[in-house]
């Protein structure tokens, strides 16, 4: 079995691995190195093909014997191999990937406006594909002669891509630029994957233009270079069938519903099929603040235990393939929705009100069960994808939240979310 993998300075929570994994028969691992360890690793390590990330890119290309004309003309290198007779050659999948992702958005760019915004090394690939590709590009950055001052003079641009980290995981919840400014944008990629959806991606569902992050072009990128690696070609309905079933994988599974309606006892059934990690939203917040919810809504008020709590759903919400289960109240807070859609497909647990539990709930025994829920049902509503019964199985459960997800997870289809976020304004 050859030997490949990922090289770079920081790699704890890279895809590449679970990508490859379903790629090629060969083992591929992560190789953190520091600055002064990547020429002797390229000269002696024991590899076949690597993948470069951040910061190695540009670092490796002058250690190369032979790099490819697409690598030659971005200028960084992204897939290296060694040949039988030892000498290495780079390439740069990042077009590759890029170029599939352009595809997918059905939107022609060429003699449009694209705007990119970065002008770091993602985007080196990324003006390479859309001026071969005929686009009118436009580099955003913060100190050249277009920049985040001055955008108004681009409010013609079809296209806007996001090159920069501002948004990516952790810090989740920024966005570049304001797409209100941009009213003929007719798609929007960000090159981030984690979160699922950014800032700027959930302002795109918000306004109906289609979307799509950068998941698709990680996976069209490693089949190209999965083909290097082996060196025979792999069909291009690889990548589709990988990124539908990744797609599932790194999504969490949010489960939002009335006090006492089973959101955690459906969890832990959902955790025992799907091999993800339960949370429970009660549990972390007692956990974070050394008290229960029952203890500050009944000494503070609801109001302030509402605002502690929205700090325990931004962490969770950041976390990717976990099962998490929310209070009941989760819904009340219109800033919650971002926080929890980022990384989750929402599912309302629904279950006759005559059946909710009331006890250490204080909320249900002051207002009542059925005003309660009359008060709250509209937000339940606003906020899921789709819902459940209590007592459904957990398969149907996960076969429905599988099926949303496929559908759902396309630039195609982002104006169905749209309709559902009506009332979500910037």
């Amino acid at each position: 079995m050859i030997q490949c993998g990922l090289l770079g300075e920081k790699l704890g929570h890279s895809y590449s691995p679970a990508i490859h994994k379903r790629l090629g028969t060969y083992a591929y691992d992560l190789y953190e190195k520091a600055p002064s360890e990547v020429e002797g690793f390229l000269k002696d390590g024991k590899w076949h093909g690597l993948n470069v990330t951040i910061p190695y890119k540009k670092t490796v290309f002058p250690l190369l014997h032979e790099v490819s004309e697409t690598a030659n003309a971005i200028g960084s290198v992204n897939t290296i191999v060694r040949r039988p007779d030892g000498t290495l050659f780079g390439d740069n999948t990042d077009a590759y990937g890029f170029r599939k992702m352009l595809e997918r958005s059905g939107v022609p760019v060429a003699g449009r406006k694209v705007l990119v915004l970065g002008n770091g090394g993602a985007a080196a690939a990324v003006l390479y594909v859309l001026k071969s590709a005929g686009a009118q590009v436009v580099v955003i950055s913060r100190s050249g002669p277009d920049n985040y001052e001055n955008l108004d003079r681009h409010a013609d641009a079809i296209m806007i891509v996001n090159t920069t980290p501002l948004g990516m995981y952790p810090n989740n919840g920024a966005a570049a630029v304001d797409l209100t400014h941009f009213p003929k944008c007719e798609a929007v990629l960000d090159l981030i994957y984690n979160p699922a959806r950014t800032a700027l991606l959930l302002q795109a569902e918000r306004l109906g233009i289609p979307y799509e992050n950068g998941l698709y072009m990680l996976v069209a990128q490693a089949k190209r270079s999965a083909e290097l690696f082996l060196g025979a070609e792999i069909a291009d309905s690889r990548i589709d069938r990988i990124y539908r079933e990744l797609s599932v994988l790194l999504m969490n599974i949010v489960l939002i519903g009335m006090p006492g309606s089973g959101k955690s006892t459906v969890a832990k059934k959902l955790a025992a099929i799907s091999d993800r990690t339960v949370y429970d939203a009660d549990a972390e917040f007692e956990r974070k603040y050394g008290r229960t919810p029952e203890d500050v809504i009944r000494s503070e008020g609801e109001e302030a235990f509402r605002k502690m709590e929205t700090e325990v759903l931004r962490a969770l919400g950041a976390l990717s393939g976990t099962i998490l289960a929310t209070g009941g109240g989760a819904v009340t807070r219109e800033e919650n929705y971002p926080l929890l859609h980022q990384n989750g497909i929402i599912v309302w647990i629904k279950r006759d009100v005559s059946e909710l539990a009331t006890e250490h709930r204080p909320l249900s025994q002051m207002t009542g069960r059925e005003a309660l829920y009359e008060k709250r049902k509209p937000m339940y509503e606003a906020f899921a994808d789709c819902s459940a019964a209590y007592d459904e199985p957990a398969e149907q459960i996960l076969e429905a939240v599988t099926a949303y997800v496929e559908k759902a997870e396309t630039a195609a289809t982002c104006a169905a979310h749209a309709e559902k976020a009506v009332g979500r304004k910037d």
